[in-house]
């Protein structure tokens, strides 16, 4: 009977990997997909983590907010990516009112999505708000990604979507809370839209990987989404986001063509009939 050998049957990018990147000062990059197509060229193309996020909400499904998807919206998105990649480490947002306030719901949440979906973590917002969910997701054996700064799931909250620890007394929160994530057993930790000062002393305060959006250029890691910084998506254009493509224009030029073909009876030629 033929056997595969060990590198072959794990993946390149575990969160043990993304510890060891950081110590030898290896950038890491990671992107958001939702889909199979999606994923499968991003990690193609030698992407380090995958987010499946819950800014699918925005991108995938129209709405304004992260908010109203569900954790089996998140759970079919995840399943989607996970059929498609064999390299980069694949984590998935807990979505909200999946784990705030009830470790108990935390848990069987994370437990859901990785039974069902074979990710390999999941990730949440917050610190000490909801540090007894992520100890108690921990516990299972389940790696977890932290989050602070913007947190989008809490926007009714702050009201805004500007750049959060600008404040000391903030700022000072955002350090403790990251501390207490690390201790408390996460393997890598995002920091969105903060001060890059505040980013980088985080990051060099931390022994775990942290991964910016928006939080300057001395954080282990950046994260953007990959509608955003391919240009299928074009009216979001904060300071942070770098546009790599313009593919929504490459798209709607297609899709024009396409049409013009049908109506004038371009297409289909006789060489593309059977």
């Amino acid at each position: 009977m033929q056997t595969m050998s060990v590198e072959s049957t794990l993946r390149a990018v575990t969160t043990l990997r993304l510890t060891e990147m950081k110590q030898r000062g290896e950038k890491i990059a990671m992107l958001t997909s939702y889909d199979y197509s999606m994923a499968k060229i991003v990690d193609q193309a030698g992407i380090d983590v995958i987010l499946v996020g819950d800014s699918a909400a925005n991108v995938m499904a129209g709405f304004e907010t992260t908010l109203p998807i569900t954790l089996d919206m998140m759970i079919y998105h995840a399943k989607s990516v996970v059929r498609a990649v064999e390299r980069a480490l694949v984590v998935v947002d807990l979505p909200f009112g999946t784990y705030q306030g009830n470790s108990k719901l935390a848990l069987d949440s994370a437990v859901r999505i990785m039974k069902e979906t074979e990710a390999d973590a999941v990730k949440l917002e917050g610190g000490e708000e909801v540090i007894e969910s992520v100890q108690r997701i921990l516990s299972a054996g389940i790696p977890v990604m932290g989050h602070l700064g913007l947190m989008p799931q809490s926007i009714h909250k702050f009201g805004t979507y500007n750049v959060r620890a600008k404040s000391e007394a903030e700022a000072d929160k955002l350090i403790r809370d990251a501390h207490l994530l690390e201790d408390a057993g996460c393997f890598a930790l995002v920091l969105e839209k903060i001060p890059a000062q505040l980013g980088q002393r985080v990051s060099e305060e931390l022994h775990i990987p942290t991964i910016g959006i928006g939080a300057g250029g001395a954080t282990d890691g950046q994260v953007l989404v990959a509608h955003d910084m391919l240009g299928i998506t074009q009216a979001f254009s904060p300071r942070f986001l770098r546009r790599y493509a313009d593919l929504g224009t490459v798209i709607s030029e297609a899709v024009g063509h396409y049409v013009d073909d049908v109506k004038s009876r371009d297409f289909p030629n006789e060489k593309e009939q059977y």
